[in-house]
C-alpha cells in the first residue's frame, strides 16, 4: 500500500547545479539550483526567479556555466545557494572557489567543480524558464577513465527536497538502451 503526501516537490534524484555568471562589473557570481536540467537535445533548463542575481547576470551577458556539484564540494556548494550575490558580492572568494573564463561563452567555470556545461542564452520562456544551449561540456581530466566522463569518478549529489539533504548517487543498476530488451 501507498502512503499520500499531497502535492510535494519530490522527486530523485534533483541534480544539484551550480549555475555561474559574470555580473556587469565581470565580477564571478555562482548559485546553487536545484530546479534545472536538460531542456532538449543540447539545451538545458533552469528555474530561476527573477530576483536573483545569477537571473540578471544571465539576461546581460546571455551565458552562464552549470556545474555539477560533488560529494568533494558540499559545503561550498550550499554556501553559494544560501548566500544572495545580491547581498554578498564576493561570495565565491568567501568559498574559497576559483573561476577561469570560458573559451566557449561569457560566463565563468568554477575550477574546484569536475564537470561544467558551458551555455549561451536562448531564450526565457514566458513563465520565467532559462533555457541556454550548451556549447561545450568540459571536465577535469581526474575524473575521465578511458576518455570519457566517470559518474563515479564525478561523484555527483542530488538534493533530497524530503529530508534537505544532500546524496550522492551511488552505483551503476542497468544499462540503458538494453536491459529492457530482455523482456519478450
Amino acid at each position: 500500500m501507498k502512503k499520500d503526501f499531497g502535492a510535494k516537490t519530490y522527486l530523485y534524484p534533483m541534480p544539484v547545479l551550480i549555475v555561474a555568471t559574470y555580473g556587469e562589473d565581470g565580477t564571478p557570481d555562482a548559485m546553487n539550483a536545484a530546479w534545472g536540467g536538460i531542456y532538449d537535445t543540447n539545451t538545458v533548463m533552469l528555474s530561476l526567479a527573477e530576483s536573483h542575481k545569477t537571473y540578471k547576470n544571465i539576461i546581460a551577458r546571455k551565458a552562464f556555466t552549470i556545474s555539477v556539484a560533488d560529494a568533494a564540494h558540499v559545503v561550498e556548494a550550499d554556501y553559494v545557494g544560501i548566500v544572495s550575490g545580491n547581498k554578498v558580492p564576493d561570495k565565491l572568494e568567501r568559498a574559497g572557489l576559483h573561476v577561469t573564463k570560458s573559451k566557449f561563452v561569457d560566463a565563468p567555470v568554477i575550477d574546484e567543480f569536475p564537470m561544467t556545461l558551458e551555455c549561451r542564452l536562448v531564450k526565457i520562456n514566458e513563465d520565467g524558464i532559462v533555457v541556454g544551449e550548451i556549447v561545450n561540456v568540459c571536465a577535469d581530466e581526474s575524473v575521465l577513465s578511458d576518455g570519457e566522463i566517470d559518474p563515479a569518478k564525478v561523484r555527483p549529489i542530488t538534493f533530497d527536497s524530503v529530508h534537505s539533504a544532500y546524496i550522492e548517487l551511488g552505483a551503476v543498476v542497468g544499462k540503458a538502451f538494453a536491459d529492457g530488451k530482455k523482456i519478450k
